[in-house]
């Protein structure tokens, strides 16, 4: 399934760029206070914060509806209803503690914006030489933050070993390495079960990771006679078809 376009996508010229920018900034400030959250004493000021924080969610959430041609085609999308779940996690923060994580999703689908991610491409040499190798870490990383977040809002109520957010974040990375150094657990069948999830899930995108690090370098470039999107770094023709090529440089 193709990813929506965003509103800010629709916004001719830099000023969009600067508002996907913008907004994933705002993204990673959601998921920073999270993290800082865990650590602080709990109490009615953090739920203010927190329902702050849903507030310009929510309010943002609206405006890229209604700027969207089909807007509920957007809204049932994976990446739109995590926004949702997001902004409920936050809103209703002083009823359900614990559940901003989910925000990070977000952040993955802004990375995924096509609009954005061209002009990643186009702003960081990393992006430019190997297209695939970010896009995997972010997967990732979000991965690790939402399991965190799941990890530290099941079982820091309930298990003394995960007091806070650097708790859930030290089991889940020795769970998803499969190191399992066995000082902290989780406990009962729900916990065993979170558990095998983070290990599975978690060697998949490390193998992906790997493959994108360490596969041979391709550059990005539609042939435009076979179609063939793949290509050698120097390729001068195409390999399926054998046309010539005129795959422009970094700075072009």
């Amino acid at each position: 399934m193709s990813e929506p376009i965003g509103a800010f996508d629709r916004v001719a010229g830099r000023v969009g760029i600067r508002a996907g920018y913008g907004l994933l900034a705002l993204d990673l400030a959601a998921l920073a206070w999270v993290i800082v959250e865990s650590f602080l004493p709990q109490g009615p000021a953090l739920r203010l914060v927190d329902f702050g924080f849903g507030l310009v969610l929510g309010t943002e959430l609206v405006l890229r509806l209604r700027a969207s041609p089909k807007p509920w085609r957007e809204l049932a999308h994976p990446a739109g209803i995590a926004d949702v779940v997001a902004v409920a996690a936050f809103l209703l923060a002083p009823f359900a503690p614990g559940w901003g994580f989910l925000r990070s999703l977000r952040t993955l689908r802004l990375l995924r914006s096509a609009r954005l991610l061209a002009k990643l491409r186009r702003d960081l040499p990393v992006f430019r030489r190997n297209p695939e190798a970010p896009i995997a870490a972010a997967d990732l990383l979000v991965f690790i933050a939402v399991m965190t977040g799941i990890v530290h809002a099941t079982q820091h109520a309930r298990n003394p070993d995960i007091a806070n957010w650097a708790d859930a974040l030290y089991f889940t990375v020795a769970a998803l390495t499969t190191t399992g150094f066995g000082d902290i657990t989780l406990d009962g069948t729900g916990g065993r079960l979170l558990t095998v999830l983070i290990m599975l899930a978690g060697v998949t995108l490390f193998l992906r990771l790997a493959q994108a690090l360490f596969r041979p370098l391709k550059v990005s470039f539609r042939c435009p006679s076979c179609g063939l999107g793949r290509h050698d770094t120097d390729a001068v023709h195409c390999k399926a078809c054998g046309i010539q090529l005129n795959i422009p440089d970094d700075g072009d």
